[in-house]
């Protein structure tokens, strides 16, 4: 993640929020070094309760990460140039724009260290429910608490443009919309046309091959 966010910040500058500190020279950098420790004890206490992590292991991943984000966040088009490096066989942008939307919990069209290691915990060291609702999250776009047809088909269509020439072997040659219908037809339990959590989470959980598929990309990152 390091070495990728190094890459990225080459082509890309992290644009912070209004409100944030803007980092041009030594005497700004040093008041945001100021401001960062004063922040940090509370910030990780809160966050050894609220993750999987413990405090040494949050304090390794926030050395790196603002030793690589020095503006303690990373937005959309440095994320995405970060898969982009990780799948150069096809087009991640798409795919990195909703997993991007599923990190960024307070939706400001940036991800901080927190929201970063909040999902991270979810993804590595979750549990079973956890990493579904996660799931759930990412293919509800319009998080409007359902999953339609459309929003199914968008992101097995953007798994599809990541994987490029990999994936038909992967998807054994069924296109993207007959691969989204087919798991939408197992998920809609009640025949309404839309797909609630307790569904979802139901049909991962009788169905092993949903659950490989559904989670297939789940910790790319």
């Amino acid at each position: 993640m390091g070495q990728a966010l190094k890459k990225a910040r080459q082509k890309r500058k992290l644009v912070g929020n209004s409100d944030a500190p803007q980092v041009g020279t030594d005497h700004e950098l040093d008041d945001l070094e100021m401001q960062v420790v004063r922040y940090k004890p509370d910030g990780l206490d809160e966050l050894v309760r609220n993750t999987k992590f413990s405090k040494k292991e949050l304090q390794l991943m926030y050395r790196g990460f603002k030793q690589e984000c020095p503006t303690g966040i990373v937005d959309e088009d440095t994320f995405k140039d970060i898969y982009a490096q990780f799948f150069p066989q096809g087009d991640a942008s798409q795919y990195a724009h909703y997993v991007f939307n599923t990190f960024d919990t307070d939706h400001n069209g940036t991800i901080s260290f927190e929201e970063f290691v909040l999902g991270l915990s979810v993804l590595s060291r979750g549990t079973l429910n956890e990493k579904l609702n996660w799931a759930f999250n990412l293919y509800d776009v319009n998080r409007d608490g359902l999953i339609t047809r459309e929003e199914m088909f968008l992101i097995i269509q953007a798994i599809y443009e990541m994987m490029g020439r990999y994936s038909e072997p992967t998807f054994e040659g069924v296109s993207p919309k007959e691969h989204a219908e087919k798991i939408f037809q197992k998920m809609d339990l009640n025949r309404d046309g839309v797909i609630t959590m307790e569904e979802f989470m139901d049909s991962c959980k009788m169905d092993e091959n949903i659950t490989k598929s559904i989670s297939m990309f789940d910790t790319t990152l």
